[in-house]
């Protein structure tokens, strides 16, 4: 549904911290801290993920899943497959 990465992403393109995504999402400020320090796909109530995602996207955030296409416009950013650095791989 929706990675830590992804989450962080989110946040720094709104400009907004922690504290502010869980009042716009109606979720505690210690889960929106614990989801954000998962590895990979954030887990969790599926309600609790919704809510978050909901916040995101009535901010203006579209979250884009793996291989999907943009259906919005404007701009935005997408992480690709990582690539190897120097020395790394």
């Amino acid at each position: 549904m929706i990675t830590a990465r992804q989450m962080r992403a989110a946040r720094a393109l709104l400009g907004i911290d922690q504290k502010r995504l869980a009042e716009l999402s109606g979720v505690s400020l210690p889960t929106i801290q614990r989801m954000e320090a998962s590895d990979g796909r954030v887990r969790g109530v599926v309600e609790t993920l919704t809510k978050v995602v909901e916040a995101l996207d009535a901010a203006g955030v579209e979250l884009i899943g793996e291989n999907a296409p943009s259906t919005g416009s404007g701009r935005g950013v997408r992480l690709r497959e990582a690539v190897p650095r120097n020395g790394e791989g």
